[in-house]
């Protein structure tokens, strides 16, 4: 190698004062949650004379995690709900004879519209897994989110044995 190319090598590559090291210990660590880090709690939710809309808004963010600080969007970190009283929650204004529910079979004209009224007396624990549901993420994180939603007709539920606590809705 000749002295002009190494000149030429050495005016190419870049000056030290242009790049500096990095400085010891100003790297910044991000913190992500793992399945052991955090503990699931089961929290109980009376909705006896609740607008539909709010109390399924409320119960997604709990199914989510987004009320503890350890709520990471791509992860599971929120709570198990038990709903009670799900035939007592009602809708505002006329939107109880006017709602309908789609169901389609996947044949041919086989769309059905239900009404809200007769999903209530028939199924009402569907009226609420249905309202939550919509609020969820889709896609795997949704469908592993809504199997922590149990919600029951009456004020009783199976689940003493976790030790739930009792969730005041505002």
């Amino acid at each position: 190698m000749g002295v002009k190319t190494l000149v030429l090598l050495l005016t190419w590559l870049p000056s030290q004062s242009i790049v500096s090291p990095p400085m010891r210990g100003t790297e910044q660590k991000s913190w992500v949650p793992s399945s052991k880090t955090f503990q699931r709690e089961w929290v109980v939710v009376d909705v006896k004379d609740q607008i539909l809309g709010r109390i399924a808004t409320r119960i997604a963010q709990i199914l989510m995690g987004k009320h503890k600080p350890t709520y990471t969007k791509f992860l599971d970190t929120g709570d198990h709900v038990i709903v009670l009283n799900a035939d007592k929650v009602r809708l505002s204004g006329k939107k109880a004879q006017k709602k309908t529910y789609n169901t389609f079979s996947g044949y041919p004209s086989g769309n059905r519209f239900i009404p809200f009224m007769d999903w209530m007396t028939k199924f009402p624990e569907r009226v609420i897994e249905h309202a939550v549901r919509d609020m969820l993420p889709r896609g795997t994180l949704g469908r592993q989110l809504i199997n922590k939603l149990h919600v029951y007709k009456g004020d009783k539920h199976p689940h003493a044995a976790q030790k739930p606590k009792n969730w005041e809705l505002p």
